[in-house]
């Protein structure tokens, strides 16, 4: 029997509580995923493993936690010799291809997939390593706030560049597939940047939200009552004793909600090249992000925080011949997604390699499955590891600088009242603390981060010395084998070429 094909589409910074998929008031506009959707498991708290890009894909193509495979921050090395769900797929005979982002660090950019189809939006070097060694000091790379001060309507951006590539591509792979005839079945996971800042998208995205109403942030903390983590994001980004005007938060959440559009017209001609290629039916299709962004929430931007808007992802598996539609509430994380493509594609971990993840088959049969998520963020904003455990009700954010935070989802789904002062929850508070100093040894964390930050920027300033070789993704193409060449014989390259075949 056939194995599934697995089409995996990525949103990059989708924050899942304010979509139409988990919101119902939304004024987010995506047809084409809740069309999906209807027909989907859906997973109302999914969560990412670490609020950052890098930190959180190696992990979910890992499915082992950052700490375990140095995924400390935006330059960490993705050791070669992590197994994937690309190595796991590959090995049951699945064809592997990535079209787009997965901010691979390092001179390996493949890590199991065949091939890439694009090359990275994100440089693969160190120059992004963090310095815990000077903490106040503001690197030339950190997140500013010209995102928001400069939103509104473009023409033209880089990361427009970079999603038309993608998905042209993707599609193209596809085509490509249809007319193979392959038997081999396909694992392609088309990753785009949007909607990432900046916060700019063309009119005919930007004009869907004419006559909306975009709402303003429904929670400012200021700055002086803000948690000490939120405080140093805050300084980390460039928004310190710099209020917004009103009316450029309404201009960034307008294009960002134009920019999950945009992402909704392209998985709109995903599954439409499906249906064109006869593919639908023999697709598994998962949708899901990498992190969230707080888009002014509780007065923060960006992500690198645990709080809902900036941990919590969309994810979807939509297989309807297999799975009935239903919503999923237990607590699950793209940690779990490797142990699930296994599991979907018909094949078996290896019980001696590492793993952190669990799969999410039982979820998906309606049969219980876990409720729990594990995150680890080492990056910027910090000087310590700053964990967190969601499990039930209940988030517990745990830091060995900071002040405890502990919110119950369930009653205070905005994290309006931290808990951890309150007198009636002592008790579970201190099992978390007592759960998470089992859990971690951060002193270990600690210094294992300090190394690598210190090693990679040794090597960084070496390599930038010199002839520069690049360790970025580039795309082969053999343009010999491409169109019309006078080697292949004309009616039968055109024979080939189309689809249905005549």
């Amino acid at each position: 029997m056939k194995r599934p094909n697995i089409l995996f589409i990525m949103a990059d910074q989708m924050a899942a509580p304010i979509l139409p998929l988990h919101d119902a008031a939304s004024p987010i506009k995506m047809p084409h995923l809740m069309r999906l959707a209807a027909e989907a498991v859906v997973f109302d708290a999914a969560y990412c493993n670490s609020p950052l890009c890098a930190p959180s894909r190696f992990t979910l193509v890992s499915g082992q936690l950052p700490s375990k495979i140095g995924a400390y921050d935006n330059a960490a090395d993705f050791p070669a010799d992590v197994p994937t769900y690309a190595h796991y797929l590959r090995r049951l005979g699945y064809r592997t291809a990535l079209s787009g982002k997965m901010h691979f660090c390092g001179p390996d950019q493949l890590h199991g997939y065949e091939e890439r189809l694009t090359s990275d939006i994100y440089p693969a070097d160190y120059g992004w390593a963090v310095n815990w060694d000077a903490p106040e000091e503001r690197l030339s790379w950190f997140h500013n706030m010209s995102s928001v001060l400069q939103a509104g309507p473009c023409v033209r951006t880089n990361q427009l560049d970079f999603d038309e590539e993608v998905v042209f591509k993707a599609q193209q792979y596809l085509y490509d597939h249809a007319r193979m005839s392959a038997e081999q079945p396909f694992c392609l996971t088309v990753s785009m940047t949007h909607p990432h800042d900046p916060y700019t998208i063309p009119a005919e995205f930007w004009d869907l939200y004419q006559d909306v109403d975009i709402p303003l942030p429904s929670q400012v903390i200021d700055q002086a009552a803000q948690d000490p983590h939120s405080q140093r994001l805050m300084k980390v980004i460039d928004l310190w004793d710099k209020p917004l005007p009103e009316h450029k938060i309404k201009d960034a959440r307008r294009a960002y909600f134009g920019a999950c559009s945009y992402i909704d017209s392209n998985i709109g001609k995903l599954l439409k090249t499906l249906s064109d290629c006869n593919l639908a039916d023999d697709t598994l299709i998962v949708f899901s992000g990498d992190h969230g962004d707080m888009l002014g929430e509780r007065g923060l931007w960006y992500k690198m925080h645990w709080f809902e808007m900036a941990a919590r992802v969309p994810l979807l598996v939509h297989a309807p011949k297999h799975f009935s539609a239903r919503r999923v509430s237990q607590a699950v994380s793209t940690l779990d997604l490797l142990p699930t493509f296994v599991e979907l594609a018909g094949g078996t971990l290896e019980p001696d390699l590492p793993l952190d993840g669990r799969s999410l088959l039982a979820h998906l049969h309606g049969s219980g499955g876990h409720d729990e998520v594990l995150g680890e963020y080492m990056a910027e904003g910090t000087t310590s590891p700053l964990m967190m455990i969601r499990r039930g009700a209940w988030k517990f954010i745990y830091s060995e600088q900071d002040p405890l935070l502990l919110f119950d989802l369930h009653h205070d789904p905005q994290e309006r009242e931290n808990l951890a002062a309150s007198a009636d929850h002592q008790t579970m508070l201190s099992a978390f603390v007592d759960e998470a100093r089992a859990r971690w040894n951060i002193p270990a964390i600690h210094q294992a981060t300090l190394a690598s930050q210190r090693r990679r920027r040794f090597v960084a300033e070496a390599l930038s010395q010199g002839t520069l070789k690049s360790w970025d993704h580039q795309p082969l193409v053999d343009a010999s084998q491409q169109y019309m060449r006078n080697h292949i014989d004309l009616d039968d390259l055109e024979r080939r070429a189309r689809y249905p075949q005549p």
